[in-house]
């Protein structure tokens, strides 16, 4: 509410400098044409038209920023927060600077305070209520929904591997490759007692990595393949991705980093989506899942080699060689090395080999020659 205008008696002055403008007096939609004069000796800009007569104090007039960007000036009271003053005269502000001071109706320590408030009401939403939904959402979502969720994302990642940025990265399908893969599934997830639903792709990808999705996906890229050593070591990353999609962890950082993005894009205007997807795609690919999902992939892929015959030591395996044969590791190593407890992971995988276990071969010699091969067709 503005304060209560101050009619004072029109008594015309030649002296002074004037000038046309337009007042909103704040309570009405109207506007009123004013003439406007400057009375420097009374410290006071007087407005005065047809139905009004009103005094502002030359302290108290601010300039505020004129969002039409008019050429004129756009003034009021630092008092009176919705009365306005529209003048097409300039020279106003030229002849007396103090109309040009800005308004200021939040004290900035209080604004200070306002913007960390917001910040940290985002980093409660991100860190603290995102998750915790995620969490619990990922326990309810139907097997169809997640699936669907994975093949959707599947496809994100395809065109965004594209070399192209036109066709996507191409399935390998060998069908002797695919049967040998099929076996290691089969093995796997006998040896581990699971009965869960499992899709398993090979993608046309020099990068050396492989990660669950959403719905039971699991993918390898073929750079994996070519830098594994022997089967038993692919075996091992194969029984650790099982174990998120076990554990619904894919889902579960799906909801998360979704849930994330989508404040980000609220905050950003990406309201179309666009970045999201990618970075979705990007962070399932780059899955970095808390230390105690890891740990718990580790430990079934522990007992689901241990059970289908092969050694747990093969995940230490790979672990060490890729740390050691790629400084700054990419694809599945920086996947594995993110974690600081790596050497307390090689040292569990070791110890979860009984003492005299007797390993049988994870893949017979040609079906992982036709494994490797698997791109080739």
């Amino acid at each position: 509410m503005s304060p209560e205008p101050t009619i004072i008696p029109v008594v015309p002055r030649r002296d002074w400098p004037a000038a046309d403008g337009l007042f909103f007096d704040g309570e009405t939609a109207c506007a009123q044409d004013v003439r406007l004069t400057v009375d420097e000796a009374g410290g006071c800009l007087r407005i005065r038209g047809r139905a009004i007569a009103v005094d502002w104090p030359l302290e108290q007039v601010r300039l505020v920023p004129d969002q039409a960007r008019r050429a004129g000036l756009v003034l009021r009271r630092a008092d009176a927060p919705l009365a306005r003053l529209f003048t097409e005269d300039r020279l106003l502000a030229k002849r007396f600077p103090a109309l040009t001071r800005r308004v200021v109706d939040v004290s900035r320590p209080r604004l200070l305070a306002w913007a960390l408030g917001a910040l940290a009401s985002v980093a409660l939403i991100i860190l603290v209520l995102v998750p915790l939904m995620a969490d619990q959402l990922a326990r309810y979502i139907p097997a169809e929904g997640a699936h669907a969720l994975g093949d959707s994302t599947l496809g994100q990642i395809r065109g965004a591997l594209s070399e192209s940025g036109l066709d996507p990265v191409p399935f390998c399908d060998a069908p002797k490759g695919r049967a040998a893969l099929e076996n290691l599934r089969v093995r796997l997830q006998e040896g581990a007692g699971s009965e869960r639903p499992l899709t398993v792709h090979v993608l046309d990808h020099p990068m050396v990595n492989a990660f669950a999705l959403p719905g039971g996906h699991v993918i390898f890229m073929r750079g994996l393949i070519d830098t594994a050593a022997s089967a038993e070591e692919l075996a091992a990353v194969f029984a650790h991705e099982i174990g998120h999609a076990v554990s619904r962890d894919p889902t579960r950082h799906a909801l998360r980093s979704a849930g994330s993005i989508g404040v980000l894009g609220l905050l950003f205007g990406d309201f179309a989506g666009g970045a999201l997807v990618l970075f979705l795609a990007e962070q399932l690919i780059e899955a970095q899942y808390s230390q105690q999902a890891e740990s718990a992939a580790d430990r079934f892929a522990h007992e689901a080699l241990k059970h289908s015959g092969i050694a747990p030591s093969a995940l230490a395996d790979i672990f060490e060689r890729m740390a050691a044969g790629q400084g700054d590791a990419e694809g599945i190593a920086a996947h594995f090395l993110s974690h600081p407890s790596l050497r307390a992971r090689i040292i569990a995988a070791r110890a979860a080999t009984p003492q005299g276990f007797r390993a049988r071969p994870a893949l017979a010699a040609a079906e992982w020659q036709a494994l490797r091969a698997i791109c080739d067709g």
